[in-house]
């Protein structure tokens, strides 16, 4: 037994370089506000920099209330540009860290997909997470350290109508992620995912918007609400950090419940007590 842990720092992330990559929105955001947070520095990075920027801002809005000495910047970067993902860590300094979340759904049923609506998807939920795999890895093992985070979701297990190309693109994923992690782990360097369930982003606005899917996914997890983007960031700080450092090539499970039901809950059919 080792006594001489200190386990009040176990989750901070002093003196470490961290990406976050779709830092613009959504999970990203949060993601680079708790990364901070901990005491990392952050290179926010997004294909639309002002988006990037806007975070990078609140970070250091941030700092500034703490107190704290992380450094932010942000940073455009194209996941689909493959030339360009194989440049970027040198670019962003050999990052200690990075957390990979863009994504898109294109909610159709398989009949009803287009050619190109399969190459949108497959482009930049698994080809470009492969991309930012390679690069960053690369650069990971060639410095011996880094921890790897990538969004995955519970569409890679559990579909419905619609979530054909997407849920596939979602296994893929988590299957790349262990199969780098078995790659990678040798040389110091971790690889894990986050699935996370319903998330109030901008990705799943359009389903919120429609009063009769957004009450179903209500309903259809153990806790009974959509989850909040802050609400996945203690997942990614703790894949990120050394309070993780024995965890590779696992996917972490974030939602409410909803893969441990059958068919969602329902508070009439919990036991009475008399």
């Amino acid at each position: 037994m080792n006594h001489g842990v200190d386990y009040s720092r176990l989750f901070r992330l002093d003196n470490k370089r961290a990406v976050v990559v779709g830092a613009g929105s959504g999970l990203g955001r949060e993601a680079a506000l708790a990364l901070v947070a901990h005491g990392a520095s952050v290179i926010c990075v997004d294909r639309d920099v002002v988006a990037a920027e806007e975070t990078a801002t609140l970070c250091q809005r941030q700092l500034g209330a703490g107190g704290g000495e992380a450094l932010v910047r942000a940073e455009v970067l194209d996941v689909t540009d493959a030339a360009a993902v194989a440049a970027a860590p040198q670019r962003f300094g050999h990052p200690d860290v990075l957390i990979h979340t863009p994504a898109m759904n294109v909610r159709k049923s398989i009949l009803e997909y287009s050619s190109q609506e399969v190459d949108s998807v497959i482009d930049l939920n698994l080809k470009a997470t492969f991309w930012v795999l390679r690069a960053f890895g690369d650069s990971m093992v060639q410095h011996q350290r880094g921890s790897i985070v990538v969004l995955s979701s519970i569409r890679s297990r559990v579909v419905e109508p619609g979530q054909g190309v997407y849920g596939a693109t979602k296994a893929a994923v988590e299957s790349l992620v262990r199969s780098a992690a078995s790659e990678f782990s040798s040389h110091g360097v971790r690889v894990n995912a986050v699935a996370p369930g319903v998330v109030a982003t901008p990705l799943t606005q359009q389903v919120r918007d429609d009063a009769e899917w957004n009450q179903r996914y209500i309903s259809q997890s153990a806790i009974g609400r959509w989850a909040q983007p802050e609400e996945l960031v203690g997942a990614l700080v703790y894949l990120a950090s050394d309070a993780a450092s024995y965890v590779t090539g696992s996917v972490l499970t974030v939602d409410g419940g909803w893969t441990a039901v059958d068919g969602g809950t329902s508070q009439a059919a919990s036991p009475k007590r008399e």
